[in-house]
């Protein structure tokens, strides 16, 4: 496999005296292309800021007309990207945002970066992709160059977008061109932002390639070249794969070890301290994020095309999917244990209702389907979230839509008779969590440092 990394910018490439390639290297090299982003979630707008930040002029595209709006007041909806990186964007840069797609004419590169969900029944769902790509190829001219960085199965980029693109007439790697780019984002990680990330790039060419790799060199740090679109897709695949086994596998060790009576995360902090051949993962109440717990299945859908079945991936996401369950079920044990009372008339708190750590995005978050399987079985159910004050609307929890977090304090926590831990913020207080309520069950291993005989790891 060709794999190549390159150390931004890159300015020297063998010219194949294509005129689109030609004008549009140009163009890149000398500052003056106009970058365009579609869809500004928690991808697509850190891309944007890391572009405009960069010099570019940025068109940001979006079909949710309140972000738009938010956007141009200089409003940030995402936590970790403040208000005043929004102004600035407004203020001091070539910015634009909008939802006229028509606007598209005067992007030299286009970015896509749109949801890719699966169904109920784990199929993928490319709406979001195939319509983005018809709304391109309504404006698609000579001398574009587009970029999918939506994650999904190997091949989407050729055999499901290139055609709509090739229905215009235009030709790929002639008139205009187009390259795969996965992204890499890690919402609230302080360590790693978009431009300190290494980049993937595959092209439908070896011309798309070269355009992709000039772009992102201009603002990101390292980028990182393989032969193809569709091994660039693979790339991203194997990376969520990977954690997604290795969750699962930690997952079941959990449950074997908690019947020996032994902590799981006692085992994995001595584990890492082997410095060779290990890597540590944690369990928890399930996968969160728009990513581990669905991009597998893209892969299990397309092996299928293959005569393939991929029973580890399977039974990874078998393992993973059951732990919210097996939270409630421990709940319930509890309860039912210390209290000799269910979960039918008992008043339950989530801790946490986003996928993770100091952040606000819900996005597959297993603390939604905790809070409605425990409702189901008869509990009356709140969660605290600092992150988040409110559950939105969304596809799978509809009926959790504008319930809203607790206040903090001592006597709005006293009317509980159980606490669940499902994502542990660090600005929570634990102690003061533990010393009012009876029972805390902890499913992130938050309470480590505060021995109590209330608590129970689960």
């Amino acid at each position: 496999m060709d794999v190549t990394r390159t150390q931004a910018p890159i300015d020297t490439l063998v010219s194949p005296s294509v005129p689109m390639f030609d004008q549009l290297a140009e163009r890149i090299t000398s500052g003056r292309s106009v970058v365009s982003v579609i869809g500004l979630g928690y991808v697509g707008l850190p891309l944007l800021r890391a572009i405009s930040q960069a010099g570019f002029p940025v068109i940001g595209f979006d079909i949710d007309q309140q972000k738009v709006d938010d956007l141009n007041a200089g409003k940030s909806y995402i936590r970790h990207i403040p208000d005043d990186d929004i102004a600035d964007l407004r203020n001091t840069h070539t910015v634009t945002f909008t939802t006229d797609f028509s606007a598209l004419k005067e992007a030299d590169i286009i970015l896509i970066s749109v949801p890719t969900p699966v169904t109920k029944h784990r199929v993928p769902d490319l709406q979001y992709v195939t319509g983005t790509f018809e709304t391109v190829s309504r404006y698609l001219r000579p001398g574009q160059l587009v970029v999918l960085e939506s994650t999904t199965y190997p091949g989407t980029t050729r055999q499901v977008a290139k055609p709509i693109l090739d229905r215009t007439g235009l030709r790929s790697e002639y008139d205009y061109f187009l390259a795969y780019s996965p992204e890499r984002e890690d919402p609230g990680n302080p360590r790693f932002d978009t431009r300190s990330i290494p980049k993937v790039i595959g092209g439908d060419g070896p011309l798309a390639l070269q355009l992709a790799e000039m772009v992102y060199g201009r603002f990101l740090k390292q980028t990182v070249r393989v032969s193809s679109a569709d091994v660039a897709e693979a790339v991203k695949l194997t990376e969520n794969i990977f954690r997604s086994v290795n969750i699962a596998l930690v997952n079941e060790l959990k449950v074997v070890y908690e019947a020996m009576g032994i902590d799981i995360w006692e085992v994995i902090e001595a584990a890492k301290t082997k410095p060779f051949g290990y890597m540590p993962f944690y369990p928890g109440p399930g996968l969160g994020g728009h990513c581990i717990p669905v991009d597998p299945f893209y892969l299990t859908w397309k092996a299928r095309e293959y005569g393939v079945n991929t029973r580890f991936i399977e039974l990874a996401g078998e393992v993973n999917s059951a732990m919210p369950l097996r939270v409630v079920q421990r709940v319930l044990e509890e309860l039912d244990s210390r209290f000799t009372r269910g979960l039918r008339g008992s008043s339950v708190l989530v801790m946490g209702v986003a996928y993770k750590r100091d952040v606000d995005d819900l996005r597959e978050s297993p603390a939604l389907i905790i809070m409605e399987e425990l409702g189901r079985k008869g509990a009356n159910v709140d969660f605290y979230d600092p992150y988040v004050p409110e559950i939105p609307m969304t596809r799978e929890h509809p009926d959790l839509a504008g319930k809203r977090s607790i206040s903090w304090s001592k006597s709005s926590l006293s009317k509980f008779a159980c606490a669940v831990i499902v994502t542990d913020h660090s600005n929570v207080d634990y102690r003061e969590l533990i010393s009012v309520l009876p029972l805390v069950i902890d499913t992130r291993n938050a309470t480590a440092q505060i021995p109590a005989g209330n608590v129970v790891k689960a």
